[in-house]
Formats: structure tokens, sequence, C-alpha cells
């Protein structure tokens, strides 16, 4: 059967990190790789604390943290202390999941069975489909993921619900995609590569809360800002490249 590593980005998530890693089903999760992308807390000891590996990715951004945990995972990382034992293979799948406890981590059966049933090659967890209030996720959030789905769809013909950060697709698959972006545009990114790539795609419903803590894009005003202009930038500039013929 495949191995499942999950990479887990935390910014000062002591307090919900915990609280994550107990919800995860037991047997289903091989290696799970929590990225401290720079915290003044204590997240790092309490991911350790709860049988964690914990990788330390200084440079800020959600991107980056991805990239640091799939290059743990991968054995790719520059530093050898932070590669886990047996790197993962093409056949093996890749879960990210926040660690703020906004989503269900208790749920994650549910994105990777798809998969592992060979129909799908990228599982995304929808949280408009799972009936998510404006009270868990922010009426900024909400319309800036509308706008941004909308936008997908007249652009691209890719019908999506949400951006939503838990989703789970094969190595693979994850690695031919040749992920760049280091913050905000990380999940529209996969997101419009799956689609141009032709990978079968599949939106579940997943539960969604309010997190524990202030988020550190939409509760701000210019974390919102700046998300949503970079995701813009990525519909857009991809709508450009994608019409201008090659040499």
């Amino acid at each position: 059967m495949a191995r499942v590593g999950l990479v887990m980005p935390a910014l000062d998530e002591e307090r919900a990190l915990p609280l994550v890693l107990a919800d995860l089903p037991r047997g289903e999760v091989d290696q799970v790789v929590v990225v401290d992308n720079g915290s003044r807390d204590r997240t790092a000891e309490v991911a350790r604390a709860a049988g964690a590996f914990v990788v330390h990715e200084p440079r800020r951004g959600y991107g980056s943290a991805c990239m640091a945990g799939l290059a743990a995972l991968f054995g790719e990382h520059p530093d050898p202390a932070s590669r886990v034992g047996e790197p993962l293979g093409r056949d093996d799948l890749v879960v990210f999941l926040d660690a703020d406890r906004s989503d269900h981590a208790e749920e994650l059966p549910r994105l990777l069975a798809p998969l592992r049933e060979g129909r799908a090659d990228l599982v995304l967890g929808s949280r408009v489909l799972g009936g998510a209030s404006m009270r868990a996720m922010l009426p900024q959030a909400w319309f800036g993921n509308r706008l941004a789905c909308t936008l997908m769809r007249l652009l691209f013909g890719l019908r999506a619900t949400d951006l939503g950060p838990f989703r789970a697709i094969r190595a693979g698959a994850l690695r031919d995609l040749g992920m760049v972006d280091r913050d905000f545009g990380w999940t529209v990114e996969m997101q419009l590569k799956a689609h141009v790539a032709g990978l079968r795609v599949l939106e579940v419903p997943v539960s969604y809360r309010p997190r524990i803590g202030e988020s550190k894009i939409t509760g701000t005003l210019s974390g919102t800002l700046r998300a949503s202009w970079k995701i813009l930038s990525w519909i857009l500039g991809w709508r450009v490249r994608l019409r201008t013929p090659r040499p």
C-alpha cells in the first residue's frame, strides 16, 4: 500500500498544534512533518513532543514551508538532519493540512480514499461543499475564494468550489507539477497546474470551524490584500502564459 506523508506548515501554533496532531486518525499517516516557519512560541517543542518530525524553514511564506516539508519527505532537504528516514516514492501520497485546527484532521480518510481507489490524482477538501459558515471562513476569505474560483472557471474551464489548504495528491504527480510559489499562491498554483496537466481532480466536502488564534493571512488587512493579489496574479498570469505562443 502507498505510504502517506503529511506536511503541516506552522507559525506560532503552540496552542492548536497538539490538538491537530491528536486528531489525526491512527494508522493513516506514516510520517508527519511539521514545518516551523519562524515561530516565536513553542511550536517546534510541542510538535516533537507529539511525535512529529520537525523541519525549520526561516524563510516566511506558506509555499516556502510546504517546499521545506516536501524536501524532507523526498529526502532532498539540504540539511541531512531534516530528511525523514525513507523518502517517499512516486506512488506514495502527500497530504497538506494547516496547523490551526480549522480543518478536521479526523476527516483525512475522506481525502485519501479516492487516491487509494485510483479515482483521482489530486483530492481537494472543499470547505464550501462542507457547508462552512462565514463565522469560520471570514467574509473576506469567502469573497476572495469565490472570486478566484469564478475566474478559474471563466478563464480555464476549471470547476472548483474552494482553494482550501486541506488536500492530498500523488507524490509523483506533485513532483511533475514543478511547484514554485513561496507564499500565498501555493494552493491556486497547484490547482491551475493540475488542471493544465490533465490530472484527475476531485473535490470532497470537509468540515471547517473557526481557527485557534488569529489568521496570518485573512486576519489582517495587509495579509488579505497580499494574498488576494498573489492569487489573482497566478490566475491572470497563467491565462496570458497559455495564450502566448512558444518560440
